[in-house]
């Protein structure tokens, strides 16, 4: 029974070296990267606000901290709202991932930390429109190494799609932050066919009068439903 137990603790022990010891490296990485997530963010904020200010004083670029893992950027009428989640993942066997020489390597190198992008429409905060939707335009994955990749549409999720040769850094944050406000602002509110609204009780119409409170998304005009049609890549 005793050289059981000792299997056991030795066991238990070498996990806590191993993986556990990875995992908390993970963490620190990904604490690391979103500080510089939102020191980028303040900097991008700063650098557009002030250049805006001359084209258009109504355009407004700010950014606000709203905890110690999440930062949102508003660029005019949307909302990038920035947030690191606190746990690592690991992903399927049949990720891609686990076909690339770096992670045949050391398996070790697939744990990751997350950092999520969300698109809001900034009148969704600003009106409290708590059932308005948000839309996912990135994922950053940052493992042990400090190395990343991303997962988004368009461009940036394909220059991205591998784990960097290098550590993450502040000048590559600024291009992928410049990259999904470009997308955000491309990504347009679309009104939806009349034969989706034109009906609305008293009490939705009561609602929308004194407080805007219809459910509102880019591809969801004033309250309809939406999935993400993947051939076309667009919101249907």
């Amino acid at each position: 029974m005793g050289n059981i137990l000792d299997t056991q603790k030795q066991q238990i022990l070498t996990l806590l070296k191993e993986k556990s010891v990875m995992k908390q490296d993970v963490f620190r990485n990904t604490i690391a990267a979103f500080a510089m997530v939102k020191e980028c963010v303040r900097e991008i904020a700063i650098d557009l606000g002030n250049q805006t200010h001359e084209i258009d004083k109504r355009i407004i670029v700010t950014s606000t901290e709203t905890n110690n893992y999440a930062t949102q950027l508003r660029v005019a009428g949307d909302m990038l709202e920035c947030f690191m989640h606190t746990n690592v993942f690991e992903f399927e066997k049949s990720h891609s991932m686990f076909r690339t020489g770096y992670v045949k390597q050391n398996e070790y190198n697939s744990y990751c930390g997350i950092i999520n992008v969300y698109n809001f429409l900034n009148d969704s905060f600003k009106f409290n429109r708590l059932n308005d939707l948000g839309y996912l335009v990135c994922r950053i994955f940052v493992n042990r190494e400090m190395r990343f990749f991303i997962e988004a549409k368009g461009p940036i999720g394909i220059k991205y799609s591998t784990f960097s040769d290098a550590p993450l850094n502040k000048e590559q944050l600024h291009e992928i932050i410049n990259d999904l406000i470009i997308y955000a602002i491309t990504f347009d509110l679309f009104t939806p066919p009349i034969e989706q609204v034109r009906e609305v009780s008293v009490n939705e119409i009561q609602e929308k009068v004194s407080s805007i409170n219809l459910r509102t998304g880019k591809r969801l005009g004033y309250g309809t439903s939406a999935s993400y049609d993947e051939d076309n890549n667009m919101y249907i």
